[in-house]
This record gives structure tokens, sequence and C-alpha cells, in this order.
């Protein structure tokens, strides 16, 4: 399995106060963990291990059943999203008119694989099964920018863009 690539964890003191009174309000309720693991995403954009391991340490919830739920609840991610957030339609109308060529075409370009951010911070890539514009086929969202009717060549000018 090839290991993503990251970019360096950056949290703050002032996140990981937030995170510590977060835990201590909620960590004697009954099925605290999700809750706490929403708050610790929505404080830090993502779940990295340190925040993990924060999480851990002051719930005495074992790491490996904390990196259980943020890895089986697709509502958490391991990584970070970048400024701007692409991602290309491979559903099936998108798929066969070319939309995995065009994934493929910015995994290259950002050298990235789906699921990562650039090191730069500035892109993230993933992958959705549909956007709801199957007429515009094959499609690719930056932000909430649609792109439709795209081509292969397009790919590298519309990143300029950003």
């Amino acid at each position: 399995m090839e290991k993503k690539k990251t970019v360096p964890f950056k949290g703050t003191p002032e996140q990981e106060a937030e995170l510590l009174k977060v835990i201590s309000d909620l960590k004697d309720q009954k099925g605290a963990l999700m809750p706490i693991m929403q708050k610790a995403q929505d404080i830090y954009g993502y779940l990295p291990q340190e925040v993990q391991q924060i999480i851990s340490e002051n719930t005495g919830v074992p790491m490996a059943k904390i990196f259980g739920v943020a890895t089986f609840y697709s509502q958490f991610t391991l990584f970070p999203k970048g400024e701007h957030k692409i991602s290309v339609c491979l559903g099936t109308a998108c798929y066969v008119k070319g939309s995995g060529q065009i994934y493929d075409k910015i995994q290259e370009i950002l050298d990235i694989a789906g699921g990562e951010c650039t090191p730069d911070g500035k892109f993230s890539l993933d992958a959705c099964r549909c956007v709801g514009a199957c007429g515009l086929a094959p499609v690719m969202m930056i932000d909430e920018e649609v792109y439709g009717r795209l081509n292969v060549d397009e790919v590298a000018d519309i990143l300029e863009k950003y």
C-alpha cells in the first residue's frame, strides 16, 4: 500500500486548549467519543495522529479504537483538505466520458494521489460518485465551482486560475 504524502501537522496551542476543554466537558458522558472526534475535526479540519493521541491520552480510549472510528465513518478525514478542494466525478456518466483520465491528469499535475493535499496546502483532491450534473459530463468541482464537458487538455489551465 502506497503511503499518502502528508502535510506537516500545524496545530496551535489555542486549538489544543479548545480540544482539551471539549474533552473535559464531554469525556464523562456515555458515547462521548464521537462528539469529541467531531469537535476535534471542527477545530483542526481533520484528525491527524497527533490529535487522535491528545484524545486518547485525555479520555483513556485506546488509539486503536479512535483510529478505527476515524477510518470507519466517512465524515472523518485523516488528511488535511487544501485551500481549494478539487472533486472529480467518477460516476457512470462522467466516467464513460473520460473523467478517469481527468482525475489521473490532476494527480500528475499536482503530484498527489486522491485523498491527498499538496505540500503547500493549496489543493486537495478527491473523487466522488455524482454531483448531479450528468448532462455536463465529465465534471469536476473546485470548491463550489462546477466545470463541465471537460477534456484533459483543459485541466492545467483551469488549475492555473487558482
